[in-house]
C-alpha cells in the first residue's frame, strides 16, 4: 500500500478495497488525528513509529522508537532460512536469532516453521519486550524463547545447542550515521551502529557462534551493502566456516551471507 493509504486504512480501520468502495467519511476526531500524523511526518517521524505498526512477511509487528523498523531486504534473510530448513532431512531445527530487535525475524520463524524452536536474544531489554509483545501478538509466544544477553555473554546456551544461527546485526559505519536519511535518525542508534568499519558484529558473531552450531550448522546472516567479501575475509580468517553462497536483493546487491561451520576434520 502507499503511505496515503496505509494513513488512511489505519484511521478508518478498513482495508485497502473497502477504502475505495465504501467511501468512508473522516470523522472530526479522524480529521485531527490525521493532521497530528501530517505533522509528524513533516517532522521526519517514521510512519511505522507514527502508527505503531509495521508489515513484514505479510504479518503485522508493533513497532516503536525501542526497535529498528523492519525492511523489507530482511525479508530475503527469513526466506533464505525458511528454504534452507524445507530443504533440510527434518524440520525439527533450532534457531537462534541474535540481535531480534522488534522480533521480526525470530516470530516469522516460529509462524513458518512449525516445527522449530526459536531462540532470540538481545542487548536491549526493552527490545526483548516488544519482541514479546509481538509473538503474543502472531501467537507464537509458546514457541519461542527470548533472552536478555550482549551476543553470547550471559545467556548460558549449552554447546552445540544451535542448527542455524541467523542476525540482521547493525552494519552501519559509526562515521556515516549523521548522512543517513532524516526518518532513519529517528531509529535506535544501537540497531545501526557497526563500529569504524561496519564490520564489528560480524567480527563478535563469526568468532564467538561456532561454539553453539552443532557439527555442520548454518550461519546466515544480512549484509551491507559492498560488504560480501570483507565478511568473507573474516570468515577466512577465523578458519571456523566454509562460505556456502551468496543471495541478492531486489537491487541485485548481496545482501545474505550463507556460512557452514567447519567440521573437526576441516
Amino acid at each position: 500500500m502507499t503511505e496515503k493509504e496505509l494513513i488512511l486504512t489505519n484511521l478508518l480501520d478498513c482495508s485497502r478495497h473497502e477504502l475505495y468502495f465504501k467511501n468512508k467519511p473522516l470523522s472530526k476526531e479522524q480529521k485531527r488525528q490525521l493532521s497530528k500524523i501530517l505533522k509528524l511526518r513533516c517532522d521526519g517521524v517514521p510512519l511505522q513509529y507514527i502508527l505503531g505498526c509495521s508489515e513484514f512477511m505479510g504479518i503485522k509487528f508493533k513497532v516503536d522508537k525501542r526497535v529498528l523498523i523492519p525492511r523489507p531486504e530482511t525479508e530475503i534473510l527469513v526466506e533464505t532460512v525458511i528454504k534452507r530448513v524445507k530443504e533440510s532431512k527434518s524440520q525439527r531445527v533450532k534457531i537462534l536469532d541474535i540481535g531480534t530487535g522488534s522480533g521480526c525475524i525470530a516470530v516469522s520463524l516460529a509462524k513458518f516453521l512449525p516445527e522449530a524452536e526459536v531462540i532470540a536474544i538481545d542487548v536491549s531489554l526493552e527490545a526483548i519486550n516488544i519482541a514479546q509483545e509481538n509473538a503474543e501478538l502472531n501467537n507464537v509466544v509458546g514457541r519461542i524463547k527470548f533472552l536478555q544477553s550482549d551476543f553470547f555473554a550471559c545467556c548460558l546456551l549449552p554447546v552445540a545447542c544451535c542448527d542455524i544461527i541467523v542476525s540482521n546485526p547493525p552494519y552501519i559505519r559509526s562515521g556515516d550515521i549523521k548522512d543517513l536519511p532524516k526518518e532513519v535518525q529517528y531509529e535506535p542508534k544501537i540497531a545501526l551502529d557497526g563500529g569504524c568499519d561496519g564490520l564489528n558484529y560480524y567480527r563478535r558473531i563469526i568468532k564467538e557462534s561456532p561454539s553453539f552450531l552443532g557439527e555442520g550448522g548454518l550461519l546466515i546472516m544480512e549484509l551491507g551493502m559492498g560488504q560480501l567479501e570483507q565478511v568473507k575475509n573474516i570468515s577466512e580468517q577465523s578458519k571456523r566456516f566454509i562460505f556456502i553462497e551468496a543471495i541478492k536483493d531486489y537491487n541485485e546487491i548481496d545482501r545474505v551471507i550463507i556460512f557452514k561451520k567447519c567440521t573437526v576434520s576441516s
